[in-house]
């Protein structure tokens, strides 16, 4: 699995997660998506993110290698 990969599969299980989590325990989880979204707008202007160092650090490979 790449880097890119995996980061897709975080966003998506983290903004998954916190949307059902909204529905069926408390509406502030949203605070969580909303940070997932701002943190992939960071991502897309300045081309570095967090998540992809840590992945970076477990071994798997970027797409661009």
């Amino acid at each position: 699995m790449s880097v890119e990969r995996a980061l897709r599969l975080t966003a998506g299980l983290v903004v998954g997660a916190s949307v059902l989590l909204a529905v069926f325990h408390t509406q502030h989880w949203l605070w969580l998506t909303g940070y997932v979204a701002l943190n992939l707008v960071q991502s897309a202007f300045t081309g570095t993110c967090p998540a992809a160092w840590f992945y970076g650090l477990l071994g798997l490979e970027s797409c661009d290698d």
